[in-house]
């Protein structure tokens, strides 16, 4: 009778539906395969690269003498100038006007770890569509900005758009590049950040004064508008180390279904009293309740503070962050204070299209040939740092020899060398950031060093250079005082070299997932073949 019991189904449960785990084709043989999705590996390097360009592009602008401006001056004898752009219409002294430059910073830091997390739940491709929409809103607002406060809180909205892209885009690229050229892909990616800014220099230099600062912004936020939309309405991209929503929730099925079946066979063992306290439990159980929802966050809040401990206790980690902290601590002041500085040094005229120019040749350059020579010599970690430290020393030699000479094309040829032996290190320490983790800890890792390189770098660059300007009143001892802190950097880097590291590319992100989880975290874009051939074994 017992024997019966148990083989005799509960009345009181629902049949649940079959849950397909993950399969090619149906029973009756029908190809389920998905659609392809309408990007392309190259497609996505293109489409990120456009859009991390724009974002840099604002920074430009924000720096370019057009958009920027300059003060409001009286002379002795009670003649004022009514000054020019931002810091003109707003009379901003060098200390509010720095503080504007970084205040988006505000934004990208808090925003860039939640982001991050955020990941593990929410598909990361619609996060950078959020994350997109939130920043073409907040540039079109610095337009219509009205005084300082304003203004900032604005800036503060564009830190926060562009934090989901920020932390997300190189795992995506990573995923997705051909093996033998990843650093090289991460190299055209960062591409875009010196091409950028110098792009902004030129940009806001000429809607500036022939427009209007406020129109600069106004085209920023016309130009991001398509892509924000594309991050909607195209069809979501996976990240390697993160299983779609569907395989969750269907693992979570599977766990509730097994778990209420034992609990089931256990009850009916006893009475069909039991069995309705069975179905009520059944059904309570499938009803969300406050407790759950503080669980879960909870859970998370754990998770995030475990991933934090484990890139905390990572020396590889750590080390290439302090370097990178040191390195952008000047190429944060050098992109917002160089128009400026090359002006009164060198009396440039255009200093915006000579700075715009300089930079976005070297940035190009530098910046593709760093990742690829990388890959030629093999992309390791060790490698990676041997060619950061070295790139970096006589970078910052070459850039130091610069602002001694008097002769603007004797600063004009060295400076110009020294860039682009600067920019090479964007491919390496961001290869570093992306391999010496494991594949769910990439994003964090991204967001993590994002959030140090700006609040210990360039957030307080560009404040107390100008702190700095005003006590010495000299830019070329501001620039060489300034220049030094590049060699820190090399140090740092170097040390690097005799660490311990592994990469971590090809680890398994979450120990609990399944076989058949696990062939659902391979990127979208990525060949399915090795899919197949285990789908068929």
């Amino acid at each position: 009778m017992a024997t019966m019991a148990e083989e005799q189904p509960n009345p009181y449960m629902e049949p649940s539906p079959p849950v397909r785990l993950s399969s090619e084709t149906d029973m009756a043989g029908t190809d389920t395969t998905p659609a392809p999705s309408w990007f392309t590996p190259k497609r996505l390097l293109v489409i990120f690269c456009v859009i991390n360009l724009l974002n840099y592009v604002d920074r430009g602008a924000m720096a370019s003498n057009g958009v920027n401006g300059s003060r409001r001056t009286c002379t002795k004898s009670g003649t004022c100038s009514s000054g020019s752009g931002i810091q003109g219409d707003f009379n901003l002294n060098n200390f509010e006007d720095g503080i504007l430059s970084s205040a988006f910073m505000v934004g990208l830091l808090l925003a860039s770890p939640i982001f991050a997390s955020l990941a593990k739940s929410v598909n990361p491709f619609r996060l950078i569509g959020v994350g997109l929409s939130v920043w073409t809103v907040a540039a079109a607002g610095c337009g219509f900005s009205f005084n300082f406060w304003s203004i900032i809180i604005c800036r503060m909205f564009v830190g926060v758009g562009e934090a989901s892209f920020i932390s997300l885009a190189a795992p995506f690229i990573d995923d997705n590049a051909p093996v033998a050229q990843k650093t090289a892909w991460l190299g055209i990616f960062y591409m875009c950040i010196p091409s950028g800014v110098a792009v902004g220099y030129v940009y806001g230099g000429l809607v500036g004064d022939h427009f209007s600062w406020r129109y600069a912004f106004w085209g920023e936020a016309i130009l991001m508008l398509p892509f924000a939309i594309l991050g909607f309405i195209m069809k979501p991209l996976q990240l390697k180390g993160f299983a779609p929503a569907q395989s969750k929730k269907t693992q979570t099925a599977v766990e509730t279904i097994a778990q209420e079946g034992q609990d089931t066979e256990a009850l009916n063992g006893k009475d069909g009293a039991l069995s309705m306290k069975a179905d009520s439990k059944y059904q309570s159980s499938n009803t969300p309740s406050g407790s759950t929802i503080s669980s879960n966050n909870v859970n998370r809040f754990s998770r995030f503070f475990k991933d934090m401990k484990v890139l905390l206790c990572d020396k590889v980690y750590v080390v290439n962050v302090l370097g990178y902290i040191s390195y952008n601590f000047v190429i944060g002041a050098y992109s917002y204070w160089g128009p400026k500085a090359g002006y009164n040094i060198y009396n440039m005229s255009n200093a915006d299209l000579i700075f715009g120019g300089i930079t976005i040749v070297c940035g190009i350059l530098g910046t593709i040939a760093g990742g690829c020579v990388l890959d030629l010599m093999t992309s390791t970690i060790s490698n990676a740092f041997k060619l950061l430290s070295t790139a970096t020393f006589f970078g910052a030699i070459c850039c130091f020899s610069a602002f001694c000479f008097k002769s603007l094309y004797g600063f004009l040829a060295l400076f110009s060398i020294g860039e682009l032996l600067v920019f090479a290190t964007q491919g390496p320490v961001n290869y570093v950031c992306l391999h010496c983790v494991k594949p769910s800890l990439r994003p964090l890792s991204m967001a993590m060093s994002t959030v140090a390189i700006h609040i210990f770098g360039d957030v307080p660059s560009s404040p107390l250079v100008g702190v700095l300007q005003d006590s010495v009143n000299n830019w070329r001892e501001t620039a060489l005082i300034l220049t030094s802190v590049l060699f820190l950097a090399a140090g740092i880097w170097f040390i690097g070299i005799f660490l311990h590291g592994v990469d971590r590319f090809n680890e398994e992100s979450e120990h609990h997932a399944t076989r058949i989880d696990r062939s659902n975290t391979t990127p979208l874009l990525e060949d399915k073949t090795a899919d197949a051939a285990e789908a068929s074994a």
